[in-house]
């Protein structure tokens, strides 16, 4: 196997690994068990958000203001 070969291989190892790495904490946030109510204003967070993200703690409003003042 040539240099140039192995480099190619080497790489897309790499890039594997990183990319199974990257799945594993997106599949690890996801089990998190979120709120059924905000912890910011304490309103219901809706069914269609935890099912979209089971790890979800705040409603949309919440997460959007926090968003805007945390950039």
């Amino acid at each position: 196997m040539e240099l140039g070969e192995r480099a190619i291989e080497s790489s897309s190892a790499f890039a594997d690994a990183e990319r199974e790495r990257v799945i594993q904490r997106a599949q690890a946030k996801l089990a998190l068990k979120g709120d059924e109510f905000c912890q910011d204003c304490g309103e219901q967070i809706p069914a269609a958000r935890r099912a979209a993200l089971p790890s979800a703690t705040r409603c949309m409003p919440c997460q959007t203001s926090r968003e805007r003042h945390t950039r």
